[in-house]
């Protein structure tokens, strides 16, 4: 079990402190933890946000632990040198494609959530997110019209093989749930979309136990709010989901408590908590580590196969949210390490 910890920049070596802690609790034989640098971190190290040497660490791993980059301090830098391109990076370089997101409302916490108990109660779903392609990875620039005025421009297109394949994906984790399977884009005005959708009711024949809907990306928004439990899987594109997915958090309670994996074709995963870095607590030791303790015990399923001790983490971090230990964001007054030495003591 090679796994390789890059922690990244401000609170992201706090919290993945804490899910490092709750893994070698766990005892796991064969467990090989090394650590490299990326983002803000790895820029001023070695003067880039990915190195070669990270790159090479993480190509020979089996699976890896990421916390968070981002730093104001790095805003200034040309746009291929920022904290953000590390995670884009390894996205690109190990065909990380399919990003899965679950939000599920833990028992105890709906007063949490902005929405009523009622409603934010019957949270139970998992975004999938396309993440090589879409505007993200689209051609870009800056133009200058002819009248002068500056124009900036993004590119957003899909082959059909890269729908099809994150449509797999989609449609297995809904035979492995409650088999309904909505595709989100924006086919009434968007050609992208619209063979987005034409692939996806393709791909629907191989599926025929699984409930296929459609649904436009701004109803869907509106429907996270609305009812959000009439959703188990939904699959979208890289923009949408990136919005979508940080929605749900929030539908849930706070950003503090999701997972979040990116899967390439084989075993080999990403697993990161979806908040950032937040500069503005890094060092404090108020950051709520949840996230990328749960984020752990995702990668213990999907990489490793390993669904006993992903469940144990899962739950002892359910009886801790149930014993009314909280972070800050969640109105609590708990902090990093308290909120890791409560794991730990139900583990």
């Amino acid at each position: 079990m090679k796994i390789a910890v890059f922690a990244g920049d401000g609170i992201g070596p706090e919290v993945t402190g804490e899910a490092v802690r709750v893994l070698e609790a766990l005892g796991l034989p064969g467990l090989a933890l090394t650590y490299g640098d990326v983002g803000g971190a790895a820029w001023r190290r070695h003067g880039h946000p990915l190195p070669e040497e990270t790159l090479a660490m993480a190509r020979a791993s089996d699976a890896i632990l990421f916390g968070a980059v981002g730093d104001f301090a790095c805003d200034h830098l040309e746009r291929h040198l920022r904290p953000e391109q590390a995670i884009l990076g390894l996205r690109k370089q190990l065909g990380l494609f399919a990003n899965l997101r679950p939000a599920k409302m833990f028992a105890g916490m709906e007063d949490a959530s902005a929405l009523r108990p009622e409603i934010s109660g019957a949270i139970d779903l998992l975004i999938i997110r396309e993440l090589n392609g879409d505007v993200y990875f689209g051609e870009k620039g800056v133009r200058t019209l002819d009248d002068g005025r500056r124009q900036g421009w993004d590119l957003m297109s899909y082959a059909e093989d890269e729908v099809r394949r994150i449509a797999h994906v989609g449609f297995r984790a809904a035979m492995g749930r409650r088999k309904m399977l909505c595709s989100v884009d924006k086919a009434n005005v968007l050609e992208t979309s619209q063979l987005w959708r034409d692939v996806v009711i393709e791909v629907a024949a191989e599926y025929p136990e699984v409930t296929l809907s459609h649904m436009y990306v701004d109803n869907a928004a509106m429907q996270l709010v609305r009812n959000p439990g009439q959703f188990d899987v939904i699959v979208t594109g890289n923009l949408f989901g990136d919005i979508l997915s940080d929605q749900a958090s929030m539908c849930v309670g706070s950003i503090g408590l999701l997972a979040s994996a990116a899967l390439a074709e084989g075993s080999m995963g990403l697993y990161e908590p979806i908040h950032g870095s937040a500069p503005d607590i890094a060092g404090k030791g108020l950051a709520n580590p949840m996230a990328a303790i749960l984020s752990a015990a995702m990668m213990l399923r999907h990489s490793f196969d390993l669904e006993a001790p992903a469940a144990r983490i899962e739950a002892a971090v359910a009886e801790v949210l149930r014993a009314g230990i909280r972070g800050a964001d969640l109105g609590g007054s708990h902090g990093c390490r308290a909120i890791g030495d409560a794991v730990l003591a139900r583990l």
